[in-house]
This record gives structure tokens, C-alpha cells and sequence, in this order.
């Protein structure tokens, strides 16, 4: 009996699971959520704990399951979010859950746990094996042997978590197997996968008669990737819409002196939503109650102190995602977040949303052009570009490409499972075809 291919796309945000059979079928997992059923799958954890005959048993829930647990809950436990992004950080090794010392692979391997055997109910059978994607470059990974760091952290999650072995590819690789898939012709693609933590990019020869060949390393012309995409476009929301509304920027009282009410490292975790429940502290929290009795705007401190006192990062990612994606989609959109002590409605525009991302969409560009550049390679020598990701719908990141590649050159498709869809058609391709 055939072994099917099975691919998973772990993401910063988002994961996803799809298998293949030898014809080139492919099928996504589906997972439970709102009593309906989603193909993508939150890359979160949410964790609390309970007394049992005196002792502390900590409980934990991933993707929307967490999601749920996290909302209906009166006491907050502890949501973490973007594990994805920490795995380059050397200095991230561990941190205290209700008293417990518990590693990043740990954590990280509680949500692939349940990815596995979700999927295996879905599918009816065990996953043991799988072609797992991974990033051109990780978030923070400043070298290579910082990527290859990385990628044994995540492998040693994936074993933790009950699989025998995984298989690595590049993300963007990955979407061009999907892509491949829908070609009756041979073409020179490049690929842009745009994800929560990374924008990755792969140049390389796909299309029938590539298949019938078997690839080569020759096929593909180089990959380029930066540690940035959509979690950066968000910070940048927060810089410029929600951090003034608490406090950045306000002034406070010291003995005869007029200073910053709250240092700018407390914003700049603000920034990282994923950051947020770090902040939770009592040495933090003592600090900002400190602060708001000699605050000038008192109010805005009292409101920061709510949002990370009560673990809004979730609520707030929401309200800044629904503006990003209405922006996508429109000149101008309202962004609106309201909770207990906060209350913030402020209109934003789209250009001044791209004034905000400015640094970034230049280094997206800037990569992109050195991958042209290192392949030599040509823009009329593409014949198509395919991006993914949700990031991807972004227009000022498509016009990076529509300036040099022409808008009709640009496709798009299944954005958010493309690179599982390619991770599962690589799991079941011939041993010949994993060469490129």
C-alpha cells in the first residue's frame, strides 16, 4: 500500500497540514473551530494550571481550542504566541510557566503534538514521517550557523512531539511544488512567500518536462529571505496607532524633573504582541503603578496597566489584523480597539500605512533585487511570480513586484495552505525530485 506524503507548514501565525498520494492529490487537514471546520491552525498555546492534592498541574491547549480557553476564562492564564520567531534566540532557552521551567522545544512541541493527532483523526491514520517547512532565514538568525540552530530546535520539537523523523525545505520551494502542480508548461517562476515572521523568496525552474527529468541543484537559482513580514507591518500599526494611547510619548513628575512617563522598552515589547505576557511581571507591574500616580495622563497609563495586567495581546493582534486587512482592500478604514480602561477609534489611511512600513518594504525590496542579482538573473526573464502568505494581498508589497515583473505577471492562489499543499507533493514525489 502506498504511503501517502505528508507535509506541514508551521507557522509564526498559522500552521497547516496537507498529505498526497502518487498522483499528485492533495488533501488539508481540517480542524475543529466555531462548530464549523478551518484548514489553517493557530500556532498558539495557551496554558493554565489547577491544585492537586497539593500539587501544581499545568494544563495546556493549542490552536483555536486555546483560543476559546483563553476568552471564556475569568483569571487569565498565560497565551503565547509566535514560538516560531524565539528559535534563533540563544538567549531564549526556557521561562517560568506557574513555577515550572519549561523549554521553547517544550512549548513548541505541545502544538505540534496536537497538530499530529488532529490530523491524524482527520486523516485515519498515524503521522510519523513528515517534509516540514522552514524559513530562508529565521527571524533574528544573523548567520548561518544561527539558521542551523534554529532548525535543530525545531527538530528536536518535532521529535518531542512524537515524530520519528522530519525532512526540511525551504518554505518558498515548497509553494513552487504547489505551483508546479497547476502547469501544463515549463517556466522560470520566482516564488514570494510572505509569512507572520519571515519574507522568503526562492528563483527556480519548474514544469512538466522538470518532473519527467527528475530535478537538479541546477533548477533552482538561489532563495533570499529577510526576518520580516506581516508581525512587522503590525508592530508598526501599534507604534503609530496604539502605543500614544497608552502612554508613549507622556511625561511624568520626578522630584524637579519632567521625564518619559514609561521607558521605550516597555513599548517596544508592545510592539511584539507575542511579547506582551513577558511584561507581566511584578517588578513591571510595580513599576507602571508607580508611574501613574506622578503621570501627567494618568489615564494612559492606567490603560496600558489593563492591557497587560489582563493579557490583551489576542484582543489587540485582532483589531490591528481587521485594519491591516481592511487597508488591502480600501483607501481608508477605522481602527477600533475597546477594552475595559482603553478606548481607542482613530482613522487610518492607507498611504500613511505605507509611510509606516517604509524601512520595511525596502529591505523586502532590497532582497529581492540581490536575489536577481546573485542568480543573474533578469526580471524579463521570469516568466511568472507566485506570492503567498497574507502579507502577499498587501498592495504596496505587490507593487514591489509589479514594478519589476509587470501585474500580469503576478499569481496568487490558496495563499494560507500553499506551502503545506507543496510541502505534502515533495513528501510524495519520487526520491529523484528532492535533489532541487
Amino acid at each position: 500500500m502506498e504511503t501517502p506524503g505528508i507535509g506541514i507548514d508551521f507557522g509564526t501565525t498559522n500552521s497547516s497540514v496537507a498529505r498526497a498520494d502518487g498522483s499528485g492529490r492533495v488533501e488539508l487537514a481540517q480542524f475543529p473551530h466555531a462548530g464549523g471546520f478551518v484548514e489553517s491552525y493557530r500556532s498558539l498555546l495557551y496554558l493554565d494550571h489547577v491544585k492537586e492534592r497539593g500539587a501544581t498541574r499545568i494544563r495546556s491547549w493549542s490552536g483555536p481550542a486555546a483560543i476559546d480557553e483563553y476568552l471564556s476564562a475569568e483569571t487569565k492564564g498565560r497565551l503565547v504566541q509566535s514560538l516560531k520567531s524565539f528559535l534563533s534566540s540563544r538567549g531564549l532557552k526556557a521561562t517560568d510557566v506557574f513555577g515550572r521551567r519549561m523549554t521553547l522545544e517544550e512549548l513548541i512541541s505541545r502544538i505540534l503534538r496536537d497538530l499530529r493527532e488532529k490530523a491524524e483523526a482527520r486523516f485515519g491514520g498515524k503521522i510519523e514521517h513528515a517534509v516540514v517547512g522552514r524559513p530562508v532565514r529565521f527571524v533574528g538568525a544573523e548567520t548561518e550557523e544561527d539558521d542551523r540552530f534554529a532548525e535543530e530546535r525545531l527538530r528536536q520539537a518535532f521529535h518531542a512531539a512524537g515524530y520519528a523523523s522530519v525532512e526540511f525545505e525551504f518554505e518558498p520551494v515548497a509553494a513552487a511544488h504547489y505551483y508546479e502542480s497547476t502547469l501544463d508548461h515549463d517556466e522560470l517562476i520566482l516564488i514570494g512567500d510572505f509569512g507572520g515572521g519571515t519574507s522568503d523568496f526562492s528563483l527556480l525552474r519548474v514544469g512538466p518536462s522538470v518532473r519527467k527529468r527528475g530535478r537538479t541543484p541546477n533548477d533552482l537559482l538561489g532563495n533570499g529571505g529577510v526576518g520580516l513580514a506581516g508581525d512587522a507591518f503590525d508592530a508598526k500599526i501599534v507604534r503609530n496607532l496604539v502605543s500614544p494611547a497608552l502612554g508613549r510619548g507622556s511625561s511624568a513628575q520626578s522630584l524637579n524633573k519632567v521625564l518619559p512617563a514609561v521607558p521605550n522598552w516597555v513599548y517596544s515589547k508592545l510592539e511584539h504582541w507575542h511579547h506582551l505576557s513577558f511584561l507581566r511581571t511584578s517588578s513591571t507591574m510595580n513599576m507602571l503603578n508607580s508611574t501613574k500616580a506622578t503621570a501627567f495622563e494618568p489615564e494612559k497609563i492606567e490603560a496600558l496597566i489593563h492591557l497587560i495586567q489582563e493579557d490583551r495581546g489576542y484582543e489587540l493582534h485582532r483589531a490591528v489584523q481587521s485594519v491591516k486587512v481592511a487597508l488591502s482592500n480600501q483607501k481608508a478604514a477605522p481602527f477600533v480597539f475597546s477594552d475595559g480602561a482603553i478606548e481607542i477609534h482613530a482613522p487610518v489611511e492607507r498611504r500613511s500605512f505605507e509611510q509606516w512600513i517604509g524601512e520595511e518594504l525596502a529591505q523586502i525590496e532590497s532582497c529581492v533585487d540581490a536575489l536577481l542579482a546573485s542568480s543573474e538573473t533578469q526580471p524579463e526573464e521570469v516568466d511568472m511570480v507566485f506570492l503567498t502568505g497574507g502579507s502577499s494581498f498587501v498592495p504596496s508589497v505587490r507593487r514591489i513586484f509589479e514594478s519589476r515583473f509587470g501585474a500580469a505577471k503576478i499569481r496568487t492562489g490558496n495563499e494560507f495552505t500553499s506551502v503545506a499543499r507543496g510541502l505534502a507533493l515533495r513528501a510524495a514525489a519520487p526520491a529523484s525530485d528532492h535533489r532541487c
